[in-house]
């Protein structure tokens, strides 16, 4: 059975160990930890052994970078494989899963002027790829796995369903790297979110989770017991991280999404 985490900047305290509090009050099993640039998790490391050493959870760790690996220019997509070699590192020391990231985010969108990248298709599954090779086999070697998420069109041209994702993983071949879905996007770009989920089951490693409208599960219209059906069908075991932003009194509304969920798994 899946677990349920909250990203760290959605949970209220001063430290990683008082969010820890609050998290598992609320019902939470872990933290998923934010990956900033220039090796920002790395530095934290200190930090991040102590909250370990005192229980803190932290299985996973979501990118939160300017640049990412799918980048137009060479150097951004060097730095950006630098920094999740280093995230992978890190979560791995601290017993994690793995880390989570999109091929980009707000470079390019062919819903929007000028609506022709600059790069044509062929090349962009090229530098993919090539990224894709170079993190997974680190992540091999870390014993831990890269998340590939879809975006929705207006904030990736490139990935924006999990079949695209799953066709970059076979060919890249290596097991390391898996589909990390958000339910936000998929309720843009997949005709039937639930199905898509079940349909590429066997390429899923984590799961994001906010409402329709990109608010806590709860404030939008998705269709959760569907898509919480889905996971329990297949037998997902993997974490159910809430990334939103939050409508009302933001603990109240952090607090009240894995009851909310959990009361729908059951119908």
């Amino acid at each position: 059975m899946f677990a349920f985490a909250c990203q760290e900047q959605l949970l209220p305290g001063e430290d990683l160990e008082s969010k820890w509090a609050f998290a598992t009050a609320a019902g939470y099993d872990a933290i998923e930890l934010r990956g900033k640039g220039d090796l920002a998790l790395q530095r934290r490391l200190p930090e991040l052994r102590r909250a370990a050493a005192r229980g803190v959870v932290m299985r996973t760790v979501c990118v939160d970078m300017l640049h990412f690996f799918g980048a137009f220019d060479a150097e951004l997509r060097a730095d950006a494989v630098r920094q999740l070699r280093s995230q992978l590192s890190v979560i791995a020391e601290l017993g994690g899963t793995g880390a989570m990231t999109p091929a980009s985010y707000g470079m390019f969108s062919r819903r929007l002027p000028p609506f022709e990248p600059p790069r044509g298709e062929a090349e962009d599954r090229e530098v993919l790829l090539a990224g894709l090779a170079e993190l997974g086999e680190h992540a091999a070697a870390e014993g831990v796995t890269l998340f590939l998420e879809p975006l929705n069109r207006y904030e990736d041209h490139m990935v924006n369903r999990l079949e695209q994702a799953a066709s970059l993983i076979d060919e890249a071949g290596t097991g390391s790297v898996r589909i990390g879905a958000d339910t936000y996007h998929l309720n843009i770009e997949e005709d039937e979110p639930a199905d898509a989920l079940v349909k590429f089951a066997r390429y899923l490693g984590h799961v994001q989770v906010s409402d329709s409208n990109r608010l806590q599960p709860g404030a939008g219209h998705l269709d959760w017991p569907a898509v919480l059906g889905a996971l329990t069908a297949i037998g997902y075991d993997g974490d159910v991280a809430l990334e939103s932003r939050l409508r009302g009194a933001p603990t109240e509304a952090v607090a009240s999404v894995p009851a909310f969920l959990r009361a729908r798994m059951s119908r």
